[in-house]
């Protein structure tokens, strides 16, 4: 008797702890929707889709992320980590509105208690530019530090990193490591000195990627650098860092975590990426999607589901803001490996070609598109389109929406997901389509001209680099939402 009640616990701990699994990130198989055996199944099968590859695509992929630190008030260690690394001058970026608020002050605290040196740069312009970069270049160079800390969101993280990077390379022009075809896309050979960033939002996911965006003033359009060796020594993710952020700066920097889960789990399949690199140093940071990215993309996009529509609406809602924070995070790891595609393709032209709008809440002279915008009012019609190369994926998107996957044939995976996304982006105040930032019909070929240069992004679409004129379809079919 007692052997069999033995045998009795033990089957009904086995049972709840394959029970519990399917709710944990890191120890279930995101995509399935059946029980434990299927998940299992379906594990399997994943995998030996990914196993494969051509001769002339990549076979192998790349995990790179950042040290990441959570937790409220553990900026106040930041002063003991430069300590730590022997920093000997520090270059503290910032921008003019974080100057004035408690993140820099925090920082700032730090660094005095624990007598490190440090110089202010406090201009770092709200969504970058190539002439603002230059700027906080020549700051870096004139100042030679040996380590940096970024306080802001992803615009001030980004601008600290190619700080820290030209500031390695004073020979090299300031295209040479910018995307190609815009710039030359060189492989970044020399070590960097160390960076810590500390966000403000909870969007980007800058602290945990190695990927520096910017408008190139010149051709009206985004673009940026991207490799591995920019991505941050540490990450100091601190919930008490976002509480000072408006509510329309919640939103926007929410949409760009909800458009970074989408995309990368939506993505090209690494193994279907090409050209195979000749050399590690040349496999880009953006591969495609790959079996470990997808379990922080599509838990990320179930927690931005779950908690921005909260944290937008009542700023006293702390626990949404930090699940934000840590969204942004898993975000981070997720597309900082696998990579972005359509929604941020199109997204850079949207923002670079606006001369008047200028969003809510945001405390800026200059007209702006937030990037989160950009990127969220194209989405709908993204995944409309994309969804004929992945229908699966579509489906466990539109899973975590809410909709019930059982329900969902494959032909109206895009349809469902899209649906999904448009009632979530009227729910938030969203802007309605391209039209309500002054956009029309007759942009549309400037629009298009603007994100043809976005290779790095646009070919890691499932359904490959689209042509001129279905590029041209989405940005017809996005003028209005709802």
């Amino acid at each position: 008797m007692a052997a069999a009640a033995s045998r009795t616990k033990a089957t009904r701990l086995l049972s709840l702890i394959q029970s519990g699994a399917s709710s944990c990130p890191c120890h279930s198989h995101a995509h399935s929707h059946g029980p434990t055996a299927g998940a299992f199944s379906s594990l399997l099968k994943y995998g030996r889709n990914y196993a494969s590859a051509k001769e002339t695509t990549d076979y192998a992929f790349e995990m790179a992320a950042s040290n990441i630190r959570f937790g409220p008030g553990v900026t106040s260690e930041i002063g003991m980590d430069l300590n730590n690394i022997q920093a000997k001058k520090v270059a503290v970026y910032t921008d003019s509105t974080i100057a004035k608020l408690h993140p820099l002050k925090a920082v700032i605290q730090s660094l005095d208690k624990h007598n490190v040196n440090y110089v202010v740069y406090d201009t770092c312009r709200v969504e970058p530019t190539d002439g603002s970069f230059k700027a906080a270049i020549d700051f870096a160079r004139k100042h030679n530090p040996d380590a940096y800390v970024a306080v802001g969101g992803g615009s001030v993280i980004d601008t600290t990193k190619a700080a820290s990077l030209y500031s390695a390379h004073p020979e090299a022009d300031f295209l040479d490591f910018v995307n190609a075809p815009i710039g030359k896309g060189l492989p970044i050979r020399k070590k960097l000195n160390p960076l810590i960033a500390v966000p403000t939002t909870a969007g980007t996911g800058s602290e945990t990627t190695g990927t520096a965006i910017f408008d190139y003033e010149p051709l009206k359009t985004k673009t940026g650098i991207a490799h591995r060796a920019l991505k941050p020594l540490l990450g100091i993710v601190d919930p008490l860092n976002t509480r000072s952020m408006p509510s329309q700066v919640h939103a926007s920097s929410g949409l760009d975590v909800l458009c970074h889960a989408l995309e990368s789990y939506t993505a090209l399949p690494y193994n279907e990426r090409s050209p195979r690199p000749r050399d590690p140093i040349e496999r880009p940071a953006y591969q495609g999607s790959n079996p470990i990215s997808d379990v922080w993309s599509l838990h990320a996009l179930k927690m931005v589901v779950e908690y921005l529509p909260r944290a937008v609406k009542d700023p006293e809602d702390h626990e949404a803001q930090s699940q934000m924070l840590l969204a942004a995070t898993f975000a981070g790891i997720g597309f900082g490996n696998a990579g972005v595609h359509l929604c941020h393709g199109l997204s850079y032209p949207i923002s670079g070609l606006n001369k008047s709008y200028k969003h809510p809440g945001y405390n800026v002279e200059h007209a702006i598109v937030p990037h989160g915008v950009s990127v969220a009012l194209t989405a709908p019609s993204v995944f409309r389109f994309t969804s004929a190369a992945c229908p699966d994926r579509h489906i466990d998107a539109a899973a975590a929406f809410g909709a019930d996957p059982s329900n969902i044939k494959e032909s109206m995976a895009g349809e469902v997901l899209a649906e999904k996304l448009t009632r979530f982006l009227e729910d938030l105040g969203v802007p309605n389509g391209l039209s309500a930032l002054g956009y029309d019909s007759s942009y549309i070929p400037a629009l298009v001209e603007g994100t043809l240069p976005q290779h790095r992004v646009t070919k890691l679409a499932p359904t490959r680099e689209p042509a001129r004129e279905q590029l041209a379809s989405i940005f017809e079919k996005s003028m209005t939402n709802y």
